[in-house]
């Protein structure tokens, strides 16, 4: 390196002089040109970071490697520096991209761990992470007919709404993306990456949308009378004005006339208006950028895949954004931040915000819930403040989410099973069969039989009240004879299967049962939604959103189903919905979760496991999964086979299967 390069592994200032941002694929194309006492270098970084600056800023530089020399240009390479950009006097650094690698444990309820997720989260910053939280944003809309992404051909610029990768109509390339639906130019996205993962299993398995705080916000306050009034500006009488403003505002009130113009004349370009609003907000995005600069921020969005709902993964992704946005001062890295908001109507159905620590504040004045998440000591002063002394906030407490699904009433006492013998008699006789067939048989030995076994012999067993009992055994030993005897005494089925030929089967007298037995006893479906289904029963659509998600449904595209829809492992976990929604005391399955592949399954049985304990309802499964017993830890083993039945410590069995 000559002595007018700059040196190796030691910080040295520079000053921005210029932006490179494609106007197709911007978000995770860009760079910066800086100029320092050997001369100019350009950075490669993401364009949704270097967006942000603006010529003649003071940056520092540390390079871990020496540029390379590209037709004549110094260029370093995105892993081979760190830069901070230098604000009033403090450095803050925006390049590498943030990322952090955690690991969380999921419990059964007496604490035991029972599986890990291992995380990467870090801001986006490739094309396929974009392609991903697209996938993703169409579960957060749930519709097909919905658009979320709008892309732009590198060639000719043209604008395409899809929510798959199109090719350009007019030039038959690849297009890139562009936008997704409801970001702003000010946007700066979080991806949470599963690491570890099974080779079946998606590699981003969640993302987090950071935006500037909104313009205005004002809140909604009751009347004494009835009905609701509207207290205007709220944020700025509760916290510093300064922490909300300027934040990003795409044009100013006197360029608003030819701005709206623009966008009609796109629209009626495009024939859409969200193109239109995309093309206009790239146009006037810059100096918004340059202008933005609050100490605040806003979570817009998280959207958590399907399949791991319900699961800790959104108190994770907010948790960690947390953490994002305080280091790097997201989104604009500029003022240190002192509070995070966000305004979510989901939040009334699902507490991960409050669970990442966020408090209720107020309802905006068309009525969506505000909750924040205080980065600084004053910050959490000045919302404990409001809390306690405003009249409305001291109703709530800074508390949104309710729970709708309340315990159930435990059952009075154990239901046993005493001396009870149950047996099977069939005969096997081959004369209607053909002739052919008879043949076949009878080198086997068969004639007439009469078959006569023990499936339960003298059976004594005890299942507590509000505990979780496993029935193990291998197939056709008499797993499903043994649920049948407790079924018809608890639901007064009186057919020859569900009675035993002696002994006695003690059900409490307050028993509400509700069984899933397949082929026998199920739930019934027509065509209405899922979420119409659970909320008929329960009558109440909260409480439903509750129940739907505590067995692996708790997404809207799941909510606006129908039963027919469904895959195979859908409708079992939705049958499993139903019983949930009739709020019985005694749960009673059998076949636990058969159709489901070993990781689904073993997040659902740990759910249930812990919701029945804590509402109190007695739940009975049986399965000889080893990832199932793990996962519900049973209080009791039941045992069956050659017309045995008896109970057994679980941690034995778990450890011999």
């Amino acid at each position: 390196m000559s002595s007018h390069n700059p040196p190796l592994m030691r910080p040295f200032k520079a000053k921005v002089i210029g932006q490179r941002i494609p106007r197709v694929g911007w978000r995770w194309l860009g760079g910066l040109t800086v100029e320092h006492e050997g001369g100019r270098l350009h950075l490669f970084m993401t364009g949704g970071i270097a967006r942000w600056f603006s010529p003649g800023e003071t940056v520092e530089l540390e390079l871990h490697e020496e540029p390379e020399d590209i037709d004549g240009v110094m260029v370093a390479p995105r892993e081979s520096y760190r830069l901070w950009r230098i604000y009033r006097g403090e450095r803050v650094l925006v390049w590498p991209v943030w990322r952090k690698v955690v690991s969380i444990d999921r419990e059964t309820i007496t604490g035991r761990r029972v599986y890990s997720y291992r995380l990467l989260a870090r801001e986006a910053q490739t094309e396929e992470d974009y392609k991903e939280i697209v996938g993703l944003e169409q579960y957060h809309y749930a519709s097909k007919e919905e658009i979320v992404a709008i892309w732009r051909c590198p060639v000719c610029g043209v604008y395409l709404e899809s929510n798959l990768q199109p090719e350009c109509p007019r030039d038959g390339v690849p297009m890139k993306l562009q936008e997704i639906r409801g970001s702003l130019p000010s946007s700066r996205f979080m991806v949470v990456e599963l690491l570890d993962r099974k080779p079946y299993e998606p590699r981003i398995v969640g993302y987090v949308r950071v935006d500037t705080p909104i313009p205005l916000m004002h809140r909604r306050v009751p009347k004494p009378g009835g009905g609701f009034g509207v207290e205007k500006m709220i944020r700025e009488k509760v916290f510093p004005k300064y922490w909300f403003h300027p934040t990003f505002w795409p044009v100013e009130p006197r360029n608003r006339r030819s701005l709206l113009a623009r966008f009609r004349e796109l629209a009626k370009l495009y024939g859409s208006r969200r193109i239109a609003r995309a093309a206009v907000g790239e146009e006037i995005a810059d100096e918004a950028l340059r202008r933005a600069n609050t100490a605040a921020a806003r979570i817009a969005r998280v959207v958590v895949h399907p399949d791991y709902r319900g699961d800790g993964l959104g108190v994770a992704s907010v948790s960690l954004a947390l953490e994002w946005i305080r280091e790097r001062r997201i989104p604009e890295m500029r003022r240190a931040k002192h509070v995070v908001e966000t305004i979510a109507q989901m939040a009334r159905y699902n507490p991960f915000f409050e669970r990442a620590g966020f408090k209720y504040m107020w309802d905006t004045a068309s009525g969506r819930p505000v909750l924040m998440h205080p980065l600084t000591e004053e910050a959490r002063r000045i919302i404990e403040k409001f809390l306690s002394s405003d009249p409305v906030a001291k109703s709530h407490g800074g508390v949104l989410y309710r729970p709708r699904y309340s315990p159930v009433e435990m059952l009075s006492e154990p239901e046993s099973l005493v001396g009870v013998t149950k047996s099977y008699r069939s005969v096997l006789d081959i004369e209607r069969l053909p002739r052919e067939l008879q043949d076949v048989l009878r080198a086997f030995g068969a004639e007439r039989r009469v078959v006569e076994r023990y499936v339960l012999k003298d059976v004594n067993i005890t299942v507590n009240p509000g505990s979780v009992a496993a029935v193990v055994g291998a197939s056709g030993a008499g797993k499903t004879t043994l649920l049948r005897m407790i079924l018809g005494k608890a639901l007064g089925i009186g057919g020859e299967g569900y009675r035993p030929d002696s002994g006695v089967v003690k059900i409490p007298t307050n028993t509400k049962a509700a069984a899933l037995l397949p082929g026998e006893l199920e739930p019934s479906f027509g065509g209405e939604t899922l979420l119409e289904h659970v909320a008929s029963k329960l009558g109440d659509p909260g409480a439903a959103v509750e129940v739907l998600s505590s067995v692996g449904l708790g997404d809207a595209i799941f909510f606006r189903a129908s039963f027919g829809e469904l895959s195979t492992g859908q409708k079992e976990r939705a049958k499993l919905a139903s019983l949930l929604a009739e709020r019985p005391n005694l749960l009673v399955i059998d076949e636990f979760m058969a159709h489901l592949d070993p990781l689904t399954a073993r997040r659902i049985a740990r759910k249930l496991g812990k919701l029945a304990r804590s509402k109190g309802i007695t739940l009975i499964v049986s399965t000889n999964r080893p990832e199932i017993l793990d996962a519900l830890q049973p209080d009791t083993v039941i045992l069956v086979g050659y017309g045995s039945a008896f109970q057994e410590e679980p941690g034995r069995v778990l450890r011999e299967l």
